[in-house]
């Protein structure tokens, strides 16, 4: 990025022209924070539970390290080598390499994947917001007739009312919309400064109030007992799709993300730091929330009913519940903004440069448009909630195409590229700081990663 194109708000540590992260660590806890959702949350304690285990957490791990690592590299390196937007990226290595301009379009696919997701993710972030509200207001109390019928009934009324949603997935888009106009440092790198260690510590808070309220020994054994009866097909394809979308891969936010990173720092090392710190918050949300769930004798049922159902019927009748219940939707707000970050980013990084736009133009055009589009997932819960595209509602479609098209395509056309497009000379530059990882690297990525991924699109067909 020349420097007549930066429209950073703030300029005061660059490399070529573009910002980077003032220290190695932000950039591992921004990458955390991308890979740190709302799935890590509710689903793969849950995913990991049911299949095994112990026994589905170690196929997991090995999922993760022949596959979203190798990746991950490869991303963070893309961003880091050129210094690009996702779409200039591979423009920029793709003319290098000799190769077809046309590579570039997979750093748009990926672009666009980002904001696809986004633009439905914003929602349910709002449904974190909303609850965060009435929990801290008292809706679920212990003086309140409490049960599942009243508080499966307040999440239905939720999602049938058009209004509510709009007014709290705009609050939420708004958060966003300051944290991203604000630049690099000032903004994204102060926020997630401070979010990431806030996350961490609710996390800790709520597993000391279940380990002293719940069932801790039940949810132990949930977790971490290696059932290997359980460990089916089905569980090693479920782990190696989890492996696959909660790194965030294939949706332009590493490679966004890589582009800020130091150049002294290790890709590798990175990428390792990021997926242990992915893994272990999803593991130790599953010790925070199902030691409740065992101790009322409830199903820990995936999902959205797992969330906003059974939890606010058992904080309803917990110690301090109205405290820890607020504690506890706070920090689903905090994990799915860090995630809205890096999913915004991407965006407003292409738009900067391609139309030459100072950065709040570019958020500002992105959030607006975001707000359009979420409008068709809002209506699908409710007064358009008929089929639309191949059977499913607008807000399904979007979920199914970015998650089991856009992004296997993208995973695979990166491996591609980065295995068979780019000269040794490039990927020379590309892990200067890793020299040695890249023979090991290029096995991956050329052989395994690609393997994976067939496989993933073989089970979602």
């Amino acid at each position: 990025m020349s420097t007549e194109n930066l429209t950073y708000a703030d300029q005061t540590t660059t490399d070529g022209g573009t910002k980077i992260w003032r220290g190695k660590l932000t950039f591992i806890m921004a990458a955390a924070g991308s890979a740190v959702g709302l799935g890590n949350l509710w689903k793969f304690p849950y995913i990991a539970g049911e299949n095994g285990g112990g026994a589905f957490v170690l196929v997991y791990l090995a999922c993760i390290l022949l596959f979203g690592i190798p990746l991950m590299m490869a991303e963070i390196g893309i961003g880091r080598s050129t210094r690009h937007n996702a779409v200039d990226a591979f423009g920029t290595l793709a003319g290098k390499a000799g190769a077809n301009p046309l590579w570039k379009g997979i750093g748009g696919l990926a672009v666009t994947t980002s904001y696809l997701i986004l633009s439905f993710y914003i929602v349910v972030a709002g449904w974190c917001l909303y609850y965060f509200w009435i929990t801290a207001n008292g809706t679920f109390t212990a003086t309140t007739t409490v049960d599942t019928a009243f508080t499966g009934g307040t999440f239905e009324s939720l999602l049938a009312d058009p209004v509510t949603l709009i007014t709290f997935s705009v609050i939420f888009l708004l958060i966003t919309f300051a944290i991203i106009s604000s630049g690099i440092e000032k903004g994204i790198e102060k926020a997630i400064n401070w979010l990431m260690p806030s996350l961490m510590l609710m996390l800790a808070v709520l597993i000391g109030y279940s380990a002293a309220n719940g069932n801790f020994e039940a949810a132990v054994n949930f977790l971490f007992n290696a059932d290997f009866s359980k460990l089916s097909s089905e569980a090693i394809f479920i782990a190696i799709g989890h492996s696959f979308f909660t790194l965030s891969l294939a949706s332009a936010s590493i490679i966004t993300y890589g582009a800020y990173m130091p150049a002294k720092s290790s890709i590798t090392k990175t990428a390792f730091a990021v997926a242990g710190i992915d893994t272990l918050v999803a593991l130790t949300a599953g010790l925070a929330i199902f030691p409740l769930v065992f101790q009322f004798g409830l199903e820990p049922g995936a999902g959205p009913g797992l969330m906003f159902i059974s939890l606010p019927l058992i904080f309803s009748d917990m110690p301090y519940g109205q405290l820890f219940g607020s504690v506890f939707f706070f920090m689903l707000f905090i994990a799915a903004l860090t995630s809205a970050i890096s999913l915004m980013e991407p965006t407003v990084a292409w738009l900067e440069r391609r139309f030459s736009l100072r950065r709040r133009t570019a958020t500002f055009l992105t959030t607006l448009s975001l707000w359009v589009v979420s409008l068709g997932t809002v209506f699908s819960l409710n007064i358009w909630n008929s089929p639309v595209f191949f059977g499913k509602t607008f807000f399904d479609a979007l979920d199914y195409v970015t998650a089991n098209v856009f992004m296997s395509i993208g995973a695979i056309a990166t491996a591609v590229f980065c295995g068979y497009v780019l000269k040794r000379p490039q990927l020379d530059a590309m892990f200067s700081t890793d020299p040695q990882a890249i023979p090991v690297f290029r096995f991956f990525i050329r052989y395994v990663v690609p393997a994976f991924v067939a496989v993933l699109v073989i089970a979602a067909l």
